[in-house]
């Protein structure tokens, strides 16, 4: 595809005549410096680290005696090899079952190369490790030139995947258990990856290569690796040397490859600077170091405004890749601090409406909804946790800021390890010393996120009115318009469906993201938002969400808002969804109501956790249960006849996991303008559900 169809494709939302300009010419000079790149990796490939003059001069065992003794830069304080005997000793004493885990995880991967990938079951890789080959589907990526690459196969690899094994967190894990044990053969089989590692990925060459945000995320792994073993023996003159390189490798590359667009930048730049100051801030030893820590934080902070909207949502339209974007800045603020670089207050205060905006999308459960789309990424995963796992960042901001609402109830979450490793014991000790926060139960609207949560107690709605993401040129939203997520009575009973996989299965990928995998109205059949399954990252922008009114009390709360997504069908039609909070007697009423000209076919869905039990009572009433606990959710629909259909379904909490679910869909044909609503009661172990359903028969008919 030539630069001009590329950019055209890129036009989603608006953009001027001068941006559109400026990336035509951006993308010729990319096209212009890969193939000069193109002709020098060979040279690149072999080049020693570039170091600072005074640093070259030192011979080999004087380079090493330095890395070992020094002092400067700090590393995050629960990492940082000065600090490693209080992190070891609290480790051992504050979480003595996890710590059996990671030792257990550690002999695993050296003695037999089994580890976790992402969700699925322990992989084998076997006596020695091919880092090209997929571990699922087993199939091998070339070794061409890394922009040659093509990620979008058909033969059930997924490059997600395969970068996962590459971004070598588990190197983390055995750094990790090294610090805790003091066993070397945990560092001898880091070295022994990382040469193997080096050897079957030349510079520039093959998937691994191919995207400068996983370059600088396994950069990122690789740096809290050096740290934690720079003074095992196993560093020596014969290792330090080619880590060296490799790091200053890695530096260079994302330099020359910064997937920077003045069309918009997302995770993938932000994750680019950020590998670019966390190599300046630890290895200044290297000629380049100075640049990319200037860059890098200039950068960084440049996406924090563009990035993160004034409510302290990530402006992707996903609370997955909220996490991940949260980390990156988190993190990077934390190494920043440590090292004396000073960051401008408001960057923190934005840092702080993140961590807000986490606390307030949780669940009662303590999960987060996956809201678009999520890979299950994690930067610096200390611990694997799953997608919907957000809480352990939220512990890590109650400490740094010292901020008891970001503290949650026992019952919800424990301290996580990563507190300690990240903050070291000075964090453990501020976060105890802050009060347990009681349950957060106010509603909260986040108006540039289109994020409304309706909440009292242990009843939760999510009403999403967020547009695509990216002001309008998003590529891991879904076409969820005016979709909820319920909880109540300790249960999750409507949900989002999640992500799945991206470019294994397109297909897979296509119904995920689609109408009809969503808690949402669906029209003639149509899309919310133009999406091509062959084109997995690109989403149209004609539905345009906007709220109308929302008001939050004592006794209830209402949010109404719009779309225009079926505007462009033939007899276009607006669809505007209400939603009521009676919040003294427990329920919502959802009121669509839908706007028009003609006759067209109406199906409204409501996507169920695939752990429940769903039955059709007497009215057409679905009831879903929980039989774990008793609780259950009742939808009414109370303008409407016909019983509903249950539609199989699947969901997924982590990428490349699913699980049968089931959506529960009354279809209707009318003529528009026309109104229906719906009525959700939830219903708790101990409740009668006639009692509760007489709150419903109370209201008069649809006009």
């Amino acid at each position: 595809m030539g630069i001009v169809n590329k950019v055209k494709r890129a036009l989603r939302g608006e953009i001027d005549a001068r941006t559109i300009a400026l990336e035509a010419w951006r993308r010729s000079r990319a096209a212009r410096e890969r193939r000069s790149e193109r002709t020098s990796l060979e040279r690149l490939a072999v080049s020693p680290a570039r170091l600072r003059e005074e640093f070259a001069r030192l011979s080999p065992a004087e380079l090493l005696q330095h890395f070992r003794d020094r002092t400067t830069p700090e590393f995050l304080p629960g990492c940082d090899a000065l600090r490693a005997h209080a992190t070891v000793s609290s480790q051992r004493s504050l979480f003595p079952f996890e710590t059996a885990q990671l030792l257990e995880r550690a002999a695993r991967i050296t003695d037999e190369h089994c580890w976790t990938v992402l969700v699925y079951c322990e992989k084998s890789f076997g006596e020695s490790i091919n880092w090209l080959r997929d571990p699922l589907s087993d199939a091998l990526w070339p070794l061409d030139y890394h922009a040659d690459v093509q990620l979008f196969r058909t033969d059930g690899s997924d490059a997600r995947v395969l970068w996962e094994v590459n971004r070598l967190a588990h190197l983390v894990t055995l750094a990790r258990a090294y610090l805790v044990t003091n066993d070397e053969k945990y560092a001898a089989e880091i070295f022994k990856e990382l040469a193997d590692w080096c050897k079957q990925n030349p510079l520039g060459r093959g998937a691994n290569w191919a995207c400068a945000m996983e370059v600088a995320l396994r950069a990122i792994n690789l740096l809290a690796v050096f740290e934690l073993v720079r003074r095992s023996p196993q560093l020596n003159e014969e290792t330090l040397l080619p880590l060296l390189q490799m790091l200053d490798q890695h530096g260079a590359h994302i330099r020359r490859n910064l997937e920077f667009s003045y069309i918009s930048t997302s995770n993938h730049y932000l994750s680019d600077v950020v590998g670019l100051l966390w190599l300046g801030i630890m290895l200044p030893e290297l000629e380049a170091a100075e640049e990319w820590r200037a860059f890098g934080l200039r950068e960084t902070l440049r996406e924090m405004d563009k990035q993160v909207l004034a409510d302290g949502a990530d402006s992707e339209a996903s609370t997955g890749y909220h996490r991940l974007v949260l980390e990156l800045f988190l993190y990077s603020f934390i190494l920043a601090r440590a090292n004396q670089i000073e960051i401008g207050e408001k960057y923190w205060e934005k840092l702080r409406a993140m961590l807000s905006y986490v606390r307030a999308y949780l669940k009662p459960d303590g999960r987060a909804p996956l809201v678009g789309d999520t890979d299950s990424g994690q930067v610096l995963p200390l611990v694997r946790r799953s997608a919907d796992e957000h809480a352990y960042v939220l512990a890590i901001g109650a400490a740094l800021f010292k901020e008891p609402r970001f503290k949650l109830p026992a019952h919800e979450a424990a301290m996580p390890e990563e507190l300690l490793w990240i903050l070291g014991e000075e964090g453990v000790r501020a976060f105890h010393s802050l009060p347990e926060e009681t349950e957060c139960t106010a509603s909260q609207a986040f108006e540039d996120a289109g994020t409304y949560i309706l909440r009292d107690g242990d009843l939760y709605l999510l009403y999403n009115a967020s547009g695509n993401g990216l002001r309008g040129r998003g590529s891991h939203g879904h076409n969820d318009a005016l979709s909820l997520e319920v909880s109540a009575c300790g249960t999750s009973f409507i949900i989002d469906p999640g992500t799945y996989v991206y470019s294994a299965n397109l297909r897979e990928r296509q119904l995920f993201r689609s109408v009809v995998y969503h808690s949402t109205v669906e029209v003639d059949g149509a899309e919310q938002n133009t999406t091509d399954q062959n084109l997995p990252f690109v989403i149209g922008d004609e539905a345009h969400p906007r709220v109308l009114s929302w008001e939050t009390g004592i006794e209830r709360d209402i949010i109404i808002a719009e779309h225009d997504g079926y505007k462009r069908l033939a007899e276009g039609v607006t669809h505007r969804r209400a939603v009521r909070f009676e919040k003294l007697e427990r329920w919502w009423l959802v009121e669509d109501t839908l706007t028009g000209a003609g006759e067209h076919v109406f199906r409204f869905r409501f996507h169920f956790a695939g752990e429940l039990e769903l039955s059709i009572r007497a009215q057409g009433i679905v009831s879903a249960c929980d039989k774990m606990t008793g609780a259950r959710l009742l939808v009414a629909a109370l303008d409407l006849e016909d019983a509903p259909a249950f539609e199989p379904r699947f969901m997924s909490r982590d990428y490349g996991a699913k699980s049968a679910s089931v959506s529960v869909c009354w279809t209707v044909r009318a003529v528009t303008p026309c109104r229906f609503r719906f009525a959700l009661v939830p219903v708790c172990a101990l409740e009668d559900e006639e009692e509760r359903l007489s709150l419903v028969a109370r209201l008069p008919p649809t006009k």
